[in-house]
């Protein structure tokens, strides 16, 4: 039902994922990034707190590789869970467990990795892969080209209806949380709304930061 890419931008140390899925508000469930500390995907038949208890282990610590093993090690259920990481060193790690359903795919390389089920086409994860890696720019940006390059390789076998994108850099709170909860068209939303945001986006960290500086919001009332 969802096919994603979890990033590490090895320029800033910011930490996002890009996620798509025919079910309602994907991004609500499955999207978890952190701030210093890695990104998670948590999909497929979702347990949406596996996600937190990955970045835990990777902020105590751990790999990918021993943080999803940590998590994923003796846990009930877990054959019906989709779970991406990517940590703090680049390093990527992947569970599909025997239950994911329908066609499904996974790919990994330094920074990123990606994933999915019920897809169209088994090589939909390693063309997202692709795509991020051969992209430059905002780790936004680059996110967004491979969710779209997801789509046009086949994406899930059905249409989808929801699609997020979420972005930590240095802050408790994500610098990126984009979401399109259900909509016939999600990715071409979400493409809009991050090409809306992004030339906005530093205002709005310096406005949390010290709203004195801050430039004005350029609203009707705004004087």
């Amino acid at each position: 039902m969802t096919f994603s890419i979890v990033a590490r931008c090895a320029r800033t140390g910011q930490f996002g994922m890009a996620i798509s899925s025919s079910s309602p508000a994907v991004a609500a469930r499955c999207a978890h990034v952190r701030a210093g500390v890695g990104a998670v995907a948590s999909q497929n038949i979702t347990d949406p707190a596996l996600g937190p208890l990955v970045l835990d282990r990777l902020e105590a610590g751990l790999s990918a590789a021993d943080a999803l093993k940590a998590v994923t090690e003796g846990r009930a259920h877990i054959d019906y869970r989709q779970i991406l990481v990517v940590d703090g060193t680049g390093a990527t790690a992947i569970h599909s467990g025997r239950q994911v359903l329908g066609l499904w795919g996974e790919a990994k390389a330094t920074d990123c990795a990606a994933g999915g089920n019920l897809l169209a086409a088994e090589l939909v994860p390693m063309a997202m892969v692709e795509a991020f890696a051969t992209s430059k720019g905002h780790l936004g940006e680059r996110l967004m080209l491979a969710l779209e390059a997801g789509l046009a390789a086949g994406g899930e076998a059905g249409p989808v209806h929801s699609a997020g994108l979420k972005v930590a850099d240095r802050l408790s709170w994500p610098l990126i949380d984009l979401r399109i909860d259900w909509a016939d068209d999600p990715i071409r939303m979400l493409r809009t709304a991050w090409d809306i945001y992004a030339p906005q986006m530093a205002a709005y960290v310096q406005r949390a930061e010290d709203p004195t500086q801050a430039p004005s919001y350029g609203v009707p009332g705004d004087e």
